[in-house]
C-alpha cells in the first residue's frame, strides 16, 4: 500500500474515533481543567439566532393591576343602607308607624340632628361585631337618640336601660355618675346585650323583641308555641302591644332612611366620620370650667357627656370626657395653662335634726341656691346622712367621695285585666251592681259587698301607641 494511502486511511479512522464520543461535550482526562476559551484570545462576538431555528423567548407575565381600594361613602345614610341586612316586615303595624312618623317632620328633623354626634360611633361598633346596620337604629325607637332620655319605668340614656340590666353589663350607677347615659359605655354595652340575645335565639327579630321584653318573656312565648306545635318567629308569638309594635316601628324608620323621598322627609346629611372624641379623665373638673376648657358651650358639653348627674365630673366615676375631636387639643392646652383649683363643688352629709337654711348659711349660699343646686322642690324634708352638693370652702380639699345611687322611688301601677270586646258591657253591668242601693220596708242598705273598684284595659292599636321619646323627660 503506497505511503500516501496509508496516511489517509488512519486519518478517516481517526474521524470515525471521534464521532463516537458522548454527547455532550468533550471528553476530559480526570483531574484535567478546561480553559473556558483559548488563552490569548478575544471573546468571539455573539452570532445573531437564526431566524429559521430560533425559540421564542417567553416574555414575562404583567404584573396584576392593584385591586382598586372601596372607597367609603361620604355620607353615613348611604353607608347605613348599604348594611341592611334583616329581612323586611311588611304588615299593616309598618304601615301604621311609617304614617305616624312621615306626619311629624319636626320630630324625625330633631331625632337625626341628635343621632348626627353618635351614630358614627354607633355604626362602626355594630359593623365591627358584624351586625346588621338595623341595631344602629335602634336608639331611634328607643329614645330619639337623647341621651337624657327617661322613661316611667326607670329606663335611662339612649339605650334605655333599666338599673339593674345597666349593672349587669358594666354600666355603674352612683351619686355623681350614671353609666347608663353614657354614650360610649352604653353603647359598648346595649351590643353586649344584643349579641347575647341573638346568641340565644339564633334570630335578629327576637333578639330585638328580647331587648324590649326580656329573653324571660320570649323563651316562655316560644315553649308554649312549640307545645302548641305553632311556629315561633317573632310574628307568630304572642306578646304585649308594646313588644309587637316595637320591630314594626324599627321597620318604618328603616324604610324611611332607606328612601325618606318616598315619604315627604328630607333627612340632612351626616359625614361619614367621626364627630367625637375622648380624653382620659385623670382629674375631678366642674361641668362648665371643662365647657369653657373646650371652648364650646355648656349645652353641647351635656349633650356629649349626659352621664354626669353633678356639676362635678368626678374622675373615680367617670372614665373619660367626650368632646368634639377639633376641641381635644384646645381642651389640653387650657387646662395645662389653668393652675386654679378645678373643683368648686363637693358632697356633704346631712347631719341629725340640720335643718336646709343652717346648711345653706354654713357653707355660704342662699337656702334657695342650695335647693335648686340639689333639685330639692317644695316642703321636702331632709334625711339624715343625705348627701347634698355644697360649695368648696377656699383652699380645703373638695370631698368626692364615692356615694350610693339615689333610692329610685316605687312605682305604684294599678292592677289590670284585659277585657275582650264582647264581654265588657257585661263586666261594666256587674261591677255597677257591687254599689247599687238596695230599699227594703222601713229601711234603706247598701249591699254588703266589698268595693272593688276594676280598671278596664282596652288593647290599644298602632296609632295609639306613645314612643319613649315622647314621654316626659326627666333628669336627675
Amino acid at each position: 500500500m503506497p505511503p500516501r494511502t496509508v496516511v489517509l486511511l488512519v486519518t478517516v479512522m481517526l474521524a470515525a474515533g471521534c464521532a463516537q464520543l458522548p454527547a455532550g461535550g468533550d471528553a476530559v482526562t480526570a483531574g484535567e481543567a478546561v480553559p473556558a476559551q483559548p488563552v490569548g484570545l478575544e471573546p468571539a462576538a455573539a452570532l445573531p439566532p437564526d431566524p429559521a431555528t430560533a425559540q421564542p423567548v417567553p416574555s414575562a407575565e404583567p404584573p396584576a393591576a392593584p385591586k382598586e381600594a372601596k372607597v367609603p361613602p361620604d355620607n353615613l345614610w348611604q353607608r347605613i343602607r348599604g348594611g341592611f341586612r334583616m329581612a323586611d316586615l311588611n304588615n299593616p303595624l309598618v304601615r301604621d308607624w311609617e304614617t305616624w312618623y312621615s306626619s311629624r317632620p319636626d320630630y324625625v328633623a330633631r331625632m337625626v340632628e341628635r343621632s348626627s354626634r353618635v351614630l358614627f360611633h354607633v355604626i362602626e361598633e355594630v359593623e365591627r361585631r358584624n351586625m346588621p346596620a338595623e341595631v344602629a337604629l335602634l336608639p331611634m325607637i328607643e329614645s330619639a337618640y337623647n341621651p337624657q332620655a327617661y322613661s316611667r319605668a326607670h329606663a335611662s340614656g339612649m339605650w334605655q336601660f333599666i338599673p339593674s340590666t345597666g349593672k349587669l353589663y358594666g354600666l355603674n350607677q352612683n351619686w355623681w355618675y350614671d353609666g347608663r347615659r353614657d354614650i360610649v359605655a352604653a353603647t359598648n354595652a346595649a351590643l353586649d346585650y344584643l349579641e347575647k340575645l341573638h346568641g340565644m335565639f339564633g334570630s335578629w327579630e327576637l333578639a330585638l323583641a328580647s331587648y324590649n321584653w326580656g329573653e324571660g318573656a320570649v323563651s316562655r312565648a316560644i315553649a308554649r308555641n312549640q307545645a302548641k306545635g305553632l311556629p315561633t318567629n317573632y310574628e307568630s308569638l304572642t306578646m304585649p302591644a308594646e313588644t309587637r309594635n316595637y320591630l314594626p316601628k324599627l321597620q318604618a324608620v328603616k324604610n324611611i332612611i332607606a328612601d325618606p323621598a318616598r315619604f315627604g322627609l328630607q333627612l340632612a346629611d351626616i359625614p361619614n366620620e367621626s364627630y367625637f372624641a375622648t380624653v382620659t379623665a385623670k382629674r375631678h373638673i366642674d361641668v362648665e370650667l371643662a365647657a369653657k376648657f373646650a371652648e364650646i358651650p355648656v349645652e353641647e358639653f351635656r349633650f356629649l357627656n349626659p352621664a354626669h348627674n353633678k356639676p362635678v365630673i368626678n374622675a373615680n366615676s367617670a372614665e373619660t370626657i367626650v368632646l368634639p375631636k377639633h376641641k381635644v387639643a384646645t381642651f389640653l392646652a387650657n387646662l395645662e395653662r389653668h393652675v386654679q383649683p378645678l373643683v368648686s363643688w363637693q358632697a356633704y352629709r346631712v347631719k341629725p335634726g340640720e335643718r336646709p337654711e343652717k346648711i345653706a348659711a354654713k357653707h355660704g349660699i342662699s337656702l334657695f341656691e342650695l335647693k335648686q343646686i340639689n333639685g330639692i322642690s317644695g316642703r321636702k324634708k331632709l334625711t339624715t346622712g343625705q348627701p347634698l352638693l355644697v360649695p368648696v370652702k377656699a383652699g380645703v380639699e373638695p370631698n368626692l367621695a364615692n356615694l350610693p345611687a339615689t333610692p329610685l322611688a316605687v312605682a305604684r301601677t294599678k292592677k289590670t285585666r284585659y277585657v275582650p270586646a264582647s264581654r265588657r258591657n257585661a263586666v261594666v253591668q256587674k261591677t255597677a251592681q257591687r254599689h247599687v242601693t238596695i230599699r227594703k220596708p222601713g229601711k234603706t242598705a247598701r249591699a254588703p259587698a266589698k268595693r272593688i273598684k276594676t280598671t278596664l284595659r282596652v288593647k290599644p292599636t298602632a296609632r295609639k301607641q306613645i314612643s319613649l321619646a315622647d314621654r316626659p323627660i326627666r333628669t336627675q
